[in-house]
């Protein structure tokens, strides 16, 4: 009875532990998470060096984290500092009124002049749906520019968790299969259900980070080419806005491209507004249909429904962070019910 009483005490007093501890880590959750993230991302790339220099931790994590900043660390922050500038400048523009997102709808509704007398038909108010769509075209946009500017005066929390993040893959990389033993050994789970779970943590990880990310990367870069070309202002603003809509199903980047082309026929530019629509549709759509089944899909084994509201559900909570978190979770909760269900009557498992 007292070994009993004391192994209770001693759960809820390193629940407790473990609760403030993780309170104590709350501000630097983000750099924390995506330490491990980038972490799995380059293991590949670990092993392969590790057997080449098996006897050389160090240098081998040293070498890693060299690969990843040159890779992505040091292309993402050169996007960003164009992203913060021409958000500023785009700011600027809306605050001096010389963009004016009502002024663009007005000359929508004026080269379609049947559209207003069709509404009124059908008994829609097109004065409010004007006012409507002109106060969310202003706020949409002063978002998107604020958002830039609040990254650049964010300049210094943002280095700071970016050394964070690093500092940690540097150790997670040098020491993290060591870690990896230590928890597989204090979760009382069998073998066999902490290898799928590990293997499904790894497997949905890699396929929504590489699938989105690359699809978002892919997407935004090839409209931020057409808008340059078409020399619309902001190219490198408007790619990184594709980009992060790219990232939610079903939504993508023709929430950007689709407005402009409107625009463009609108004011007359009627050879532009075609190639963008050609090539949004033909071009930017299909570097969607065709990767994001094969890089994200595939590998998570999750159906498209629960990839849409997983990863916007985790956006919503979670911010960037959810992008990942969310179709994670979701596949954690399938493998978690796969479990159950397998251990109660394996005829209903589906393997």
């Amino acid at each position: 009875m007292r070994n009993l009483l004391e192994r209770r005490t001693f759960l809820i007093l390193l629940g407790v532990i473990t609760l403030l501890f993780a309170l104590v880590l709350r501000p630097f959750w983000s750099a924390i998470f995506w330490a491990i993230v980038v972490t799995v991302l380059f293991s590949p790339v670990q092993s392969r060096l590790r057997d080449r220099m098996p006897y050389n931790r160090t240098l081998v994590a040293l070498i890693t984290l060299l690969s990843l900043s040159i890779i992505v660390i040091i292309p993402v922050l050169a996007l960003l500092s164009t992203f913060i500038q021409q958000g500023a400048n785009f700011y600027s523009l809306i605050e001096s009124q010389e963009i004016q997102p009502a002024a663009f709808i007005d000359r929508i509704v004026s080269a379609i002049p049947f559209l207003p007398d069709l509404m009124e038909r059908v008994g829609v108010n097109t004065d409010s749906i004007r006012g409507y769509l002109a106060s969310s075209a202003t706020g949409i946009s002063e978002i998107i520019a604020q958002q830039a500017l609040a990254l650049g005066r964010n300049t210094v929390n943002f280095t700071v968790k970016l050394v964070l993040m690093l500092y940690l893959t540097f150790f997670l990389l040098r020491d993290g299969d060591r870690l990896l033993a230590l928890m597989k050994t204090a979760v009382p789970l069998s073998d066999s259900r902490k290898l799928l779970l590990f293997r499904k943590f790894v497997e949905v990880t890699r396929a929504t980070v590489k699938g989105n990310l690359l699809v978002a990367i892919v997407q935004g870069a090839l409209g931020g080419v057409i808008f340059w070309l078409l020399d619309i202002p902001a190219p490198v603003l408007w790619a990184v806005v594709m980009a992060f809509l790219s990232m939610i199903p079903a939504v993508g980047a023709a929430l950007v491209w689709v407005p402009v082309a409107l625009y463009l026929y609108a004011t007359g530019a009627w050879f532009e507004a075609s190639v963008l629509v050609a090539y949004g549709a033909l071009i930017i759509g299909l570097a969607d249909n065709v990767l994001r089944p094969i890089l994200v899909g595939r590998d998570t084994k999750l159906p498209d429904y629960i990839v849409l509201f997983s990863t916007m559900g985790g956006i919503a909570m979670l911010g960037i962070n959810g992008f990942v978190i969310g179709p994670l979770i979701a596949a954690l909760f399938l493998s978690f019910w796969n479990i159950f269900i397998t251990d109660n009557d394996p005829a209903l498992a589906d393997g």
